[in-house]
């Protein structure tokens, strides 16, 4: 599976996943320990702390205040780590209908943490951008 970097192709060929589930966002302050039997989907260290991103149903089971409850929405597509303006047109076209998306750039794919009750149309707007995209190539 060869990575893409043409935006046009990104943009036509990406096939939007909603996965189950909801989601939240934790932090740990820099030292605090995290439990061990947790399985989040993303970790990330920053100067303040350690910021985690896990099912809600997990953070619940062990007494973690999260944040942002989203859905996670998976463009099924290998994007290049080096692809310019594939996640500025979709986080472009999100906000035009006023969504808040946080992107998470992985080795395969791009992954949209959007506002849980707004999924559906999350879904719908990447859908269209697609649509869109395949009549311009």
């Amino acid at each position: 599976m060869a990575d893409e970097t043409d935006l046009g192709e990104l943009l036509a060929t990406m096939r939007p996943r909603l996965l189950e589930g909801t989601y939240v966002f934790v932090t740990f302050a820099a030292g605090d320990p995290v439990p061990p039997d947790l399985d989040p989907v993303m970790r990330f260290r920053e100067a303040e702390g350690l910021t985690i991103i896990l099912d809600e149903s997990a953070a619940m089971r062990t007494g973690l205040t999260g944040t942002f409850r989203s859905r996670m929405i998976t463009l099924d597509i290998h994007s290049s780590l080096e692809a310019v303006g594939f996640l500025a047109a979709i986080t472009t076209r999100l906000a035009k209908a006023g969504m808040g998306v946080n992107p998470v750039s992985a080795f395969y794919h791009d992954h949209l943490f959007i506002p849980a009750d707004r999924a559906e149309e999350a879904m719908a707007l990447l859908r269209q951008l697609a649509d869109d995209a395949k009549g311009s190539t």
